[in-house]
């Protein structure tokens, strides 16, 4: 990772406590665009997403000089940037310029005027926007500085001692795999490492991180989400409750969700399906499981999934995901930062997973790659 990612864990922390519905007074313009976007379209919607997602969170790319904005069409397809004007109002008549610019040229089918209050179209995304230092946050994480080394116990867990303090790490692995064998749990092989990326995008592994919306903790759980893990006020900073939590949480959502998404998705190959699933618990953590339900059973949101179970061998697992999402923007407060936060995971667990600890560790090798 780029050593000029800058950590702005305050703004971060605002920014993923914001509602779903990211893009501003949402107009007919830009949603008709949406709406009238064939699902075939989806086909690479995933990888898109991610690479230009990648460019903020790394400074890299067409995102390395901070004042610019990207635009990108339907697909998430990188269209193209300008430099930021002087004052927000500048910046947004270059964009509008932008966008006219490329429908002139058939970059695009059509073009509308965003300003403050308005999303226009192609979509803009600023480089210059909060996000975590993803090496510091790893270091964290892994332990690297003895200061960031952690023991104690909670309910019947115990974890090293104070003379022989480890990794966050290492306490993840023995909190999952003590649930595990309790038979509290049934999540996907591959749920703990994208878990470990979230613990990196919540929080940057900061123990204190609170956010305006009052979550908190490494994995940034709300008070009442504390409350029903049966987490007093005085445990709610604790590192081990709040993994043991947001386990319990997940595995909650797997089990509401799990019906549905095996009469939707049933058919699909074993890998396929598991990656699919772990990808919407993602989701289902950031939004709730009840809106990722919707997707899949509502009259009015379960129509991308019908097309994509029945057309699934033209799709990746990602493209289905961000496609079930990206065909209901605009409502069910669905914006795009919904499919950003489940990106920005997606690249922290990369990045931990290329770390030289855990390359080749089993915990970054299990199934549910494909």
């Amino acid at each position: 990772m780029s050593p000029r990612i800058r950590s702005f864990l305050p703004s971060l922390l605002l920014w993923l406590s914001l509602p779903l519905a990211a893009d501003p007074a949402a107009s007919p313009g830009w949603m008709s665009v949406v709406r009238d976007t064939p699902y075939w379209e989806s086909q690479g919607v995933y990888n898109n997403i991610v690479t230009v997602r990648r460019w903020v969170l790394t400074e890299s790319g067409f995102c390395s000089e901070s004042n610019r904005h990207i635009l990108f069409g339907r697909r998430g397809q990188f269209l193209g940037y300008i430099d930021n004007g002087v004052s927000r109002v500048g910046t947004q008549h270059r964009l509008n310029e932008a966008r006219a610019s490329m429908a002139a040229r058939d970059k695009v089918e059509t073009w509308i005027a965003g300003d403050a209050d308005t999303t226009g179209y192609p979509f803009a995304l600023a480089c210059d926007q909060p996000h975590v230092d993803l090496n510091e946050a790893m270091g964290r994480y892994l332990g690297t500085s003895e200061s960031d080394r952690i023991w104690g116990s909670w309910d019947d867990i115990r974890y090293r001692s104070r003379d022989n303090p480890g990794p966050l790490h290492d306490a993840l692995v023995l909190v999952h795999q003590t649930r595990t064998s309790q038979q509290r749990l049934q999540l996907p092989a591959e749920l703990p490492r994208y878990l470990a990326g979230q613990l990196l995008i919540e929080s940057g592994g900061q123990a204190q991180a609170h956010s305006t919306a009052n979550a908190r903790g490494i994995l940034q759980l709300s008070t009442s989400a504390l409350s029903d893990c049966g987490i007093s006020p005085s445990n709610h900073w604790h590192r081990l409750a709040q993994l043991d939590c947001a386990l319990k949480l997940m595995n909650q959502n797997a089990r509401n969700l799990r019906p549905a998404f095996e009469e939707r998705f049933g058919n699909l190959p074993d890998d396929k399906k598991q990656r699919l699933f772990t990808l919407l618990l993602i989701q289902a953590y950031h939004g709730g499981a009840g809106r990722v339900q919707a997707l899949l059973t509502s009259d009015e949101l379960s129509a991308p999934a019908d097309y994509f179970a029945r057309h699934h061998d033209r799709f990746t697992a990602g493209d289905i995901a961000f496609g079930m999402v990206y065909h209901n923007l605009g409502r069910d407060r669905l914006g795009l930062a919904s499919l950003y936060y489940v990106a920005d995971v997606q690249l922290a667990t990369e990045a931990l997973c290329n770390t030289r600890q855990l390359r080749n560790d089993a915990f970054c090798n299990s199934p549910g790659d494909q």
